[in-house]
């Protein structure tokens, strides 16, 4: 028995002729009479009674098309849903992104994505280290920050303004530095392992490295941020992350007009992953939120 044998079957029942059989299926009326002749053939049971008028269903006729019926069904369904994987998302996307910028900023777009993409398993871990995305299994991360050269892509999505800052009560005690260079007579909040290299300024339109020493070195913004707060010295941090004490006095900002470049923010993943329907949708949707993002994070 031959599936499409089965199907011919059913149609032909439900339009009540061979001809309106064959004209649903696009088929000659000549090869619907055949193949219900095999089908029948290989059941051993008269399935339909023909004449010049009309078509008649047997017995085993009835009972076999109820089960045609079942199974026509079923089929279908599973072809809807292979479609569906298709065009869906499904899987497990594992990411890894910077713990503020997660907290803040990211979380929104991932409810966004997540209702979307109802099919779709995203495991988010929020982590201020560089993770070895493929000793540690993760699919892709989004990075802060000038990417070293390496075998992973990059897709660059923005930028994120710096802003050199210290709290009043400070200031007022130590002094407010005139350029970069003044910074080697203040206390420092270094703020990821890049700042032990100095930091960097823009002077005469070219951005240089300062020399800067301090009582912190964190990996965590919010920390740098919290210990400038309280007045234990400048910190040059993200806008994002202290954005909000500018706003209320609790910081504020210096050597304004050489505050260094930029740092960008990327998506990275490795190679081997490059053609993966997830990433490669969660990126682009990223992009076509950028703006919206970066909107509320300057704000």
């Amino acid at each position: 028995m031959q599936f499409d044998d089965v199907r011919i079957f059913a149609a032909a029942v439900e339009t009540g002729s061979f001809t309106a059989a064959a004209g649903k299926l696009l088929l000659s009326k000549q090869f619907v009479s055949r193949r219900i002749a095999s089908l029948e053939a290989s059941l051993g049971v008269r399935l339909l009674v023909r004449n010049t008028r009309k078509l008649t269903v047997t017995e085993p006729g009835r009972e076999f098309y109820a089960h045609a019926q079942r199974i026509l069904e079923d089929v279908a369904r599973a072809e809807q849903a292979m479609a569906r994987r298709r065009t869906e998302l499904h899987g497990t996307l594992r990411i890894s992104t910077p713990m503020s910028f997660g907290l803040r900023h990211l979380s929104p777009l991932i409810a966004e994505f997540l209702l979307d993409h109802p099919a779709l398993q995203l495991q988010v871990i929020l982590n201020d280290r560089h993770v070895d995305l493929v000793g540690e299994s993760f699919d892709m991360a989004l990075r802060i920050g000038a990417m070293p050269d390496s075998t992973l892509i990059a897709r660059r999505l923005g930028e994120l303004r710096m802003v050199a800052c210290g709290s009043p009560s400070y200031l007022r005690e130590r002094g407010l530095p005139q350029s970069p260079a003044d910074l080697k007579r203040h206390d420092c909040l270094l703020y990821g392992r890049e700042a032990r290299n100095g930091w960097p300024f823009v002077v005469d339109g070219e951005q240089q490295t300062f020399e800067v020493r301090g009582p912190l070195l964190s990996n965590n913004g919010e920390i740098v941020r919290d210990a400038a707060i309280a007045g234990a010295g400048i910190a040059l941090l993200p806008r994002f992350i202290v954005g909000e004490a500018l706003r209320g006095g609790k910081l504020v900002s210096v050597l304004e007009s050489q505050v260094p470049k930029p740092l960008p923010v990327s998506a990275i993943y490795p190679q081997h992953r490059q053609q993966s329907t997830n990433i490669c949708a969660f990126v682009e949707f990223l992009e076509g939120r950028y703006a919206r993002m970066m909107e509320s994070l300057e704000a």
